[in-house]
C-alpha cells in the first residue's frame, strides 16, 4: 500500500492493566469507537490534507501487549465504521497484570516502525495508574526508536492520585506532546474525542487559528 499520501499516523494504546475492571474497560472501548465515530473527529479524520492511518492494541504486564486493530488507513466514512466497529467488538486481552508503561511504550514503537511512512506518528497512550512493573517510559524513549515520534497520555483520574504526573512528567514525549484528562471513566469518551480532534488537526495550544472547532 503507497503510503505517500499519509498525513498521520495514530496508535491508540488502551490500558487493561488489573486496576481496570469489566465495566471500566468495556466504557474504554465503546468510548474510542464512539470517539471515532463523532461528527467532529470523522470530519477532521476526512477533510485534512492527506489520509489518517490507526492502529490499536492494548497493554498491561511486561509481555501482555496485544493487537486489537492493525494498520489501517482511515480514507472514508466505511473505513472510519469499520474500525470503530472492529474495536468496540474487541475482547479484553488480559486482564491480571500490572502497569508496564515502559515495556508498552516499547511495544507501541515497534508497531509504529513497521507501520505506515507518515509525516507525523504520534501514540496515544491512555491508563489510569503510574508505571509499577519494569522499566519507566523515559528509559523506553532511550532505547527504543522513538526520533521523530510524539506521545500523548490521556489520564483517567481517580484510581491512582499519582497518574497525572505520571503522564505530564514521564509518559508525554516530543514535539507537540500533551496530555489530556477524563474524571474517571464515565468521562473517556469526551476526552478521548477531544485527544483525536487534537491530534488530527495538529492543534498545539499558543499556536495559530484552530482549523475546525473542538469538542465540547
Amino acid at each position: 500500500m503507497a503510503q505517500g499520501d499519509c498525513r498521520l499516523a495514530l496508535l491508540l494504546a488502551l490500558d487493561v492493566s488489573s486496576s481496570v475492571d469489566a465495566q471500566e474497560y468495556r466504557l474504554q472501548k465503546e468510548g474510542v469507537a464512539a470517539a471515532l465515530l463523532s461528527p467532529d473527529v470523522r470530519r477532521a479524520i476526512l477533510s485534512g490534507q492527506g489520509v489518517v492511518a490507526l492502529g490499536v492494541y492494548e497493554w498491561s504486564g511486561r509481555r501482555q501487549n496485544s493487537v486489537v486493530l492493525d494498520w489501517v488507513r482511515l480514507d472514508s466514512e466505511a473505513a472510519i465504521t469499520a474500525a470503530a466497529r472492529r474495536i468496540g467488538g474487541a475482547q479484553r486481552s488480559y486482564s491480571r497484570f500490572p502497569t508496564a508503561m515502559g515495556y508498552a511504550l516499547g511495544y507501541g514503537a515497534g508497531l509504529l516502525a513497521r507501520g505506515p511512512d507518515c509525516l507525523r506518528r504520534v501514540i496515544d497512550v491512555s491508563g489510569d495508574g503510574v508505571t509499577n512493573d519494569g522499566f519507566w517510559p523515559t528509559l523506553a524513549y532511550r532505547n527504543f526508536p522513538f526520533e521523530g515520534v510524539t506521545v500523548n497520555g490521556l489520564a483517567v483520574l481517580g484510581a491512582d492520585p499519582a497518574v497525572l504526573d505520571h503522564y505530564e512528567f514521564e509518559v508525554q514525549y516530543g514535539p507537540g506532546a500533551f496530555v489530556e484528562t477524563a474524571p474517571g471513566y464515565a468521562g473517556y469518551r469526551r476526552a478521548m474525542e477531544r485527544k483525536l480532534f487534537r491530534e488530527i488537526n495538529d492543534i498545539q495550544v499558543g499556536g495559530g487559528a484552530l482549523p475546525l472547532d473542538p469538542p465540547g
